[in-house]
């Protein structure tokens, strides 16, 4: 989230305003450590610098990428004295590709950076830490996302449409190579797709793509103008080529292209059937969410005769294992189209006791005749904002356990201080390596009732 400017402005003691930093103006940083963030910092002439690209103990030449105040952002242009941690990254972007930050961290290491991160914000903000640290859920460093969104630009004075992801700090894109991250499903097909793209008629009414990998594979196509009838043609046969189920958006809601084409996932082991659309939120690493389930389940000891919440529930991902194993499951999303479809997966895979409604989580739980009876147990996968306002109500529900999966350890921690003053407890914790070669963490916490 951007932070807002105070208006205030800071000066040196001497009372004369510091010199600003140009972008791509270089720097040579010894780097003292890692920033959360899995950024290198390193300090000269009264500033911090944050440089993407570089390790603890090393040497390094940096380019600016933005300066405020006594904070520079940069990136590593050359690395002069390199880290004996540090390895060769698997992409050959990685250094301009905004996807993967921490290629050249060994991912042991990768997982010791999260670790340190969520003990750091529990022990800042709550002041605790857990009864139990959990090992971390890990799988395959590479081949797991499942899910990728390939940005296009049409360059009007080039007449040339750049194909590939974001970079790092920056508009530009990165043509796609071999993404090592993917899963094999959508490797092959990124890989054809930009020349595909590049022979149509109209290419500049392209505006993204978006891939999935599912119990199909499926290829969204974003256009800001309707495409002539040889271009859809052509996209056409080429997901008859790539095996691979094709969706258009233009306004609205997107629009299979055979309108009684159903894309979905399983959740391997449970005996679930999830149906999907392409805009609906799903956990991108297909693994480590199975792993999630059966650890969530298993902190969470679900009774038969229970009756369990579960916040912010998506599609049905825990509802509906979990309603193979209690009385009731009580489902709660704020999307009317998820809500839905959260329905409609439940009756699809003959699971009668699961109850979806639609209340806005960012506020306070509504006054609702669901909440009433209460639950034995609680169960919320919440935004990167946390949950804080239905956290506040939680010990009227009467749960005695409750398992919170958190993507943002900041509001974790935030939260917890929240709960342990209504009297839970944090029993156990760990980080779930939901997104390798990157820093963003996962996490799950079991809160007990003291």
């Amino acid at each position: 989230m951007a932070k807002t400017s105070s208006g205030l402005r800071f000066q040196p003691a001497s009372g004369t305003k510091s010199a600003g930093l140009p972008v791509g103006k270089k720097q040579l940083l010894q780097i003292d450590k890692l920033a959360n963030d899995g950024r290198g910092i390193g300090y000269a002439d009264g500033r911090t610098w944050f440089v993407s690209g570089a390790l603890a103990g090393e040497q390094v030449e940096a380019r600016v990428l933005a300066a405020r105040s006594k904070v520079v952002d940069a990136r590593v242009e050359r690395v002069l004295q390199a880290s004996a941690l540090r390895r060769q990254p698997a992409c050959a972007v990685a250094d301009r590709c905004g996807g993967c930050t921490l290629q050249h961290l060994p991912h042991a290491e990768q997982l010791q950076l999260k670790q340190h991160n969520l003990a750091g914000q529990l022990q800042r903000v709550a002041g605790v830490q857990p009864v139990e640290w959990a090992a971390a859920l890990t799988g395959p460093e590479l081949g797991y996302r499942r899910r990728a969104r390939i940005a296009v630009r049409w360059d009007i004075k080039q007449k040339y449409l750049h194909v590939g992801f974001r970079a790092a700090a920056s508009q530009d894109i990165v043509p796609i190579g071999a993404c090592p991250v993917l899963v094999p499903a959508l490797q092959s097909i990124a890989l054809a797709l930009p020349e595909m793209l590049r022979g149509l008629q109209r290419p500049e009414r392209i505006g993204h793509v978006e891939l999935f990998s599912g119990t199909t594979v499926v290829l969204l196509l974003r256009h800001t103008a309707a495409l002539p009838e040889e271009d859809c043609q052509r996209i056409r046969r080429f997901c008859i080529e790539q095996q691979a189920q094709l969706w258009w958006q233009a306004e609205g809601e997107p629009q299979a292209d055979e309108p009684q084409a159903v894309a979905g996932f399983a959740l391997e082991g449970f005996d679930v059937q999830l149906a999907w659309r392409p805009g609906d939120f799903v956990q991108v690493n297909a693994q480590i969410n199975t792993a999630m389930l059966r650890q969530a389940l298993d902190w969470l000891a679900p009774q038969a005769h229970e009756r369990v919440l579960d916040l912010f529930c998506g599609l049905g991902n825990f509802a509906l294992p979990l309603a193979r194993q209690v009385r009731e499951v009580v489902a709660v999303e704020g999307v009317a189209s998820m809500v839905q479809r959260a329905r409609d997966n439940a009756l699809s895979n003959a699971l009668e006791n699961v109850q979806v409604y639609q209340a806005d989580l960012s506020g306070p739980l509504p006054a609702a005749d669901w909440l009433q009876e209460g639950f034995a147990a609680v169960l919320l996968d919440p935004p990167r904002d946390g949950a804080l306002e239905v956290i506040r109500r939680m010990s009227e529900l009467g749960a005695q356990r409750l398992v919170y999966v958190s993507c943002n350890p900041a509001t974790l921690a935030r939260d917890t201080l929240e709960l342990i003053g209504q009297g839970y407890r944090l029993q156990r914790a760990g980080i779930l390596d939901m997104f390798p070669q990157t820093a963003h963490v996962e996490a799950m916490a079991l809160f007990t009732k003291a």
